[in-house]
């Protein structure tokens, strides 16, 4: 169990801690803040990995760059207005992948092997299908306004045992092949008792909040410090940190925009959700880029 995960192991149940003395409405608020504050932030600095991945700063300018990541988050808010549904399930199965990528970064085989990408999407599928599992009600209501199409006949219960029984099938397959899964297995089980306790206990955005910040984006912002700056250290941190600030503040600017607009805690919540998705789309690319580069 690395250092990183042994403090979100304790971080999340001192966020639990919160939802035992905070009313549901304060845990929203507080989820939202945190993912302001580190969610949004750790995808913030996406151009800057570009740049290092393709170690082309001189051939292609960062107002390129820009125009093209800008271009990406475009298209994916243009697919959730015109075919949401469409949109809405690219962006679970981007985020499933994305997310058990983070869980599972240090697998590998003698040769690459396209069973670590199906058992990292199937191990992300999971961790969402949890989440949903716990929250039918809220989840429902906020696919609703995202897609206007009503899922109330899925049965989400149902639905984590199918996945749960394909991440069973993916990972014996994998045992076979990879070394260092058999290594990580038990205690990325002992990570899903953890969201399951998470997802069961806390509010939707809330818990949402408590995997999405301390499991995920804290630990790759450590992984984007160390790709970028060669270790991961208060200074390296400021740089990071300096240099995502303006991308940071203009997305952020973008989600006060949208909370002005649209005050009904319903449809922003739908909302805010959409704009995550059409983030993620670029945002997932880059760090496969960088993964792969590494």
């Amino acid at each position: 169990m690395s250092k990183t995960n042994k403090f979100a192991i304790i971080f999340s149940f001192f966020a639990l801690w919160i939802n035992v003395n905070f009313s549901p409405n304060y845990q929203q608020v507080i989820g939202f803040v945190v993912i302001f504050l580190f969610g949004i932030l750790h995808g913030a600095n996406d151009l800057a990995l570009f740049q290092k991945i393709s170690e082309t700063k001189k051939s292609i300018s960062l107002k390129k760059l820009t125009l093209y990541y800008i271009g990406i988050v475009i298209l994916g808010a243009v697919l959730f207005y015109s075919i949401p549904i469409v949109a809405l399930l690219l962006f679970i199965l981007f985020s499933s992948y994305h997310f058990g990528e983070q869980h599972w970064n240090t697998l590998e085989t003698k040769e690459k092997n396209s069973w670590i990408t199906i058992f990292q999407t199937i191990y992300g599928l999971f961790i969402f299908s949890l989440l949903f599992s716990f929250h039918e009600i809220e989840v429902e209501k906020i696919i609703y306004q995202i897609t206007n199409t009503s899922i109330q006949q899925l049965e989400f219960k149902w639905i984590t045992i199918c996945i749960g029984l394909l991440m069973i099938a993916s990972g014996i397959k994998l045992n076979s092949i990879s070394v260092k899964f058999k290594s990580e297995v038990v205690v990325n089980i002992f990570y899903l008792i953890v969201f399951a306790i998470i997802f069961k206990t806390a509010d939707l955005v809330w818990a949402f909040a408590i995997y999405f910040v301390i499991w995920h984006s804290i630990s790759s912002i450590e992984e984007q410090i160390n790709y970028l700056y060669g270790s991961f250290t208060l200074k390296n941190f400021r740089s990071y940190f300096i240099s995502a600030f303006p991308y940071w503040i203009t997305s952020l600017l973008g989600i006060f925009i949208l909370y002005y607009i649209f005050k009904d805690k319903e449809l922003f919540n739908a909302l805010f959700f959409s704009f995550l998705a059409a983030i993620t789309f670029p945002h997932t690319i880059i760090i496969i880029k960088m993964q792969n580069s590494k």
